[in-house]
């Protein structure tokens, strides 16, 4: 049986984080791990919520030795708390800081009232190894109806993943960088490449999850060279415009939606740094990436493979342990490359033409003034007999009725939003999405509400 490391440094005395200046060591990390694995409950699933990004790491790790699998949903809403433990009813949840969480609880800090364990410096450091096919999390989407569905990740699966992503990216042991994330360890993405990634590369990460740009300014520079920021495209467009002195990057990635090649340009300039995005899905992890400002395309990761069947298109190979369908439109230029035309349920068809809500939105956010901006077509019968497309911006200084203009000269008159929303921010989640519920929202309260005198400001 194959086993995988539970860290790929190479000693215990190399750094794996940085929390509040301290640098925290491979020897350090396995103590850590070994103590609250044998403080945690019996249960067989863990909640990790925990919100530091090295606490989270050494919850995972616990959870490794103990063969927990830890339950990683996109939302902690009472909902989806009851459905979780509805398929997993000896759940309890880890965490770091107070919350909400109507599960069985147990405090990280608990684990250590009584300080950190001492450490041996005499102590040979052995770096636990685990089956790759020990299943090791279950990370959850929303499907069609509403319920969470649970996808299981082997130990397996996760490594090779996260050392595929490293040999993409450049990122090996003789090379050390320490990363940045704004995105939670939670998030599939968040959890590869924000934790996996430089458990297995011979990086460190940075335990806290900035947010504001001053924030995420204010993590970066302390931290030795070479610095790594992995982000999502919200996050980075807001960065690139905002008025602050930026230490040195090395690399930026991003992902959890494709980034337009103007602010791939923008970022690369503004961080004098390559920018790398990521294509992935929860089912299947991380599988492509490229430099946006260089391709279009996408190269696939070694040994991952695409085949077309049904109209659909299937991933498998690698550290996809089954084949799975994508929920993309994907175009096949070769064995090894292809291009990304959007989510099938982006399909909008109206009176006959076809369009995607991401190719739409492209338009609308390539329009000056416009900070951020999505479409939203409502479900059949929301409206009546006659459904339109409705869209949100972001745009200070701007009418509603000059973006309609400016859409005009972009898209067919027919896909043109009835209405057109300003609103003052998007309540966009903390990976940068917008789910169709929160758009669902939005709507409801828009939709019938006539313009002021042509424009559509609200709050």
């Amino acid at each position: 049986m194959t086993t995988y490391p539970l860290i790929s440094h190479h000693s215990g005395d190399d750094i794996v984080a940085w929390r509040y200046g301290e640098a925290i060591t491979v020897r350090r990390y396995l103590a850590d791990v070994r103590h609250l694995a044998a403080a945690l409950p019996a249960s067989q699933h863990m909640l990790n919520a925990c919100s530091d990004r090295y606490h989270f790491a050494v919850g995972l790790g616990a959870a490794l030795l103990t063969r927990k699998i830890c339950l990683l949903p996109p939302t902690h809403a009472p909902e989806m708390m009851r459905q979780m433990q509805l398929q997993a009813p000896d759940v309890f949840c880890l965490a770091d800081a107070p919350h909400g969480i109507a599960l069985p609880g147990f405090v990280y800090h608990d684990a250590f009232a009584q300080g950190a364990p001492e450490l041996d410096p005499d102590d040979a450091c052995d770096i636990p190894y685990l089956p790759g096919n020990q299943p090791v999390a279950d990370v959850f989407t929303s499907g069609s109806t509403g319920l969470p569905l649970p996808h299981r990740k082997t130990w397996g699966s996760l490594v090779q993943s996260a050392r595929a992503e490293a040999q993409r990216l450049g990122l090996h042991a003789g090379r050390p960088c320490t990363l940045v994330g704004t995105v939670p360890a939670q998030h599939m993405f968040g959890l590869e490449s924000t934790v996996l990634l430089p458990m297995h590369s011979g990086c460190a990460f940075h335990a806290g999850q900035p947010f504001y740009p001053a924030d995420i300014a204010a993590a970066l520079r302390p931290l030795p060279s070479a610095r790594m920021l992995v982000s999502t495209p919200v996050h980075l467009r807001v960065l690139v415009h905002a008025d602050i002195d930026l230490p040195e990057l090395d690399l930026v990635l991003s992902a959890t939606a494709p980034m337009s090649t103007q602010l791939a340009e923008e970022c690369e300039a503004r961080f004098d740094a390559p920018l790398f995005e990521i294509y992935g899905s929860t089912e299947t992890g991380q599988i492509a990436s490229r430099r946006t400002v260089q391709t279009p395309e996408w190269q696939l990761f070694p040994l991952v493979t695409l085949t077309p069947h049904d109209e659909r298109i299937w991933a498998c190979g690698g550290h996809v342990e089954q084949v799975v369908p994508l929920n993309d439109v994907l175009e096949v230029v070769d064995a090894r490359h292809f291009l990304l035309h959007g989510r099938l349920e982006d399909l909008v068809n109206i009176a006959g033409k076809r369009n995607s809500l991401s190719y739409l939105n492209h338009q609308l956010n390539q329009i000056p003034g416009v900070l951020d901006g999505a479409f939203f077509m409502p479900d059949e019968g929301e409206q009546g007999s006659v459904v339109r497309l409705m869209a949100f911006a972001v745009a200070p200084g701007v009418t509603s009725v000059e973006l309609q203009q400016a859409l005009k000269e972009r898209i067919d008159a027919i896909f043109l939003p009835r209405p057109l929303v300003l609103l003052e921010s998007l309540p966009r989640n903390r990976t940068g999405k917008l789910p169709r519920a929160v758009l669902q929202t939005l709507a409801r309260q828009h939709q019938a509400r006539p313009a002021p005198s042509g424009d559509d400001h609200a709050n």
